[in-house]
């Protein structure tokens, strides 16, 4: 069992303006409730809430600049729900997993987090590699289902399979948490 748990939200400051959108988009769409509902959850709960994104690139841009880029967007409606709450982490990344080169993980041995509970995009992509990076540096992980989007529903189905069976990842939905919260989800105070 966890000591502490952390909300990860993965890549959800998004311009919805590549090539992969439109399908991206329309999933986003439909989780984005699921997603905000959980953020609201977490902070309710005290549980340590960490935005980790894609800089695109603008090594110089952080939280208060990518989420302006973000909501500059085609798809502000898409940003709006998600974005970081007051006292969130914030932690830029330039590839797909949250752990590549990044400072997340001395942000959460620092915290003595020990379960990850995963929402955000790509599922089949971002999500599914960083669940691994969890895996092999033997976080337990939670992915809830209902609150990560997808381009390609096959590929994400296989890909939650994968890290259920895989990586032994719970695979929850976004009303669980506050059920689990007393079970695997035990709040660790921010500081």
């Amino acid at each position: 069992m966890a000591q502490g748990a952390a909300l990860i939200v993965i890549d959800m400051l998004n311009r919805y303006e590549h090539e992969d959108a439109g399908a991206l988009g329309e999933s986003v769409r439909e989780t984005v409730p699921a997603m905000a509902a959980v953020i609201e959850d977490a902070g309710r709960l005290g549980l340590p809430i960490v935005f980790v994104n894609d800089n695109y690139g603008e090594w110089g841009s952080g939280p208060h600049e990518l989420c302006e880029r973000a909501l500059g967007g085609s798809n502000r409606d898409l940003v709006e729900p998600v974005l970081p709450p007051p006292g969130a982490a914030f932690v830029s990344k330039a590839r797909h997993s949250i752990f590549y080169e990044t400072a997340l993980d001395y942000l959460l041995r620092s915290g003595a987090i020990e379960r990850l509970l995963l929402i955000g995009q790509v599922t089949e992509q971002c999500v599914l590699y960083s669940a691994l990076d969890a895996h092999v540096r033997h976080y337990e992980v939670t992915v809830v289902r209902d609150a990560v989007a997808h381009i390609h529903a096959d590929l994400a189905a296989a890909a939650l399979r994968m890290m259920e069976l895989n990586m032994g990842a719970e695979i929850a939905e976004a009303g669980s948490l506050r059920t689990a919260a007393g079970r695997s989800f035990a709040a660790t105070p921010r500081g």
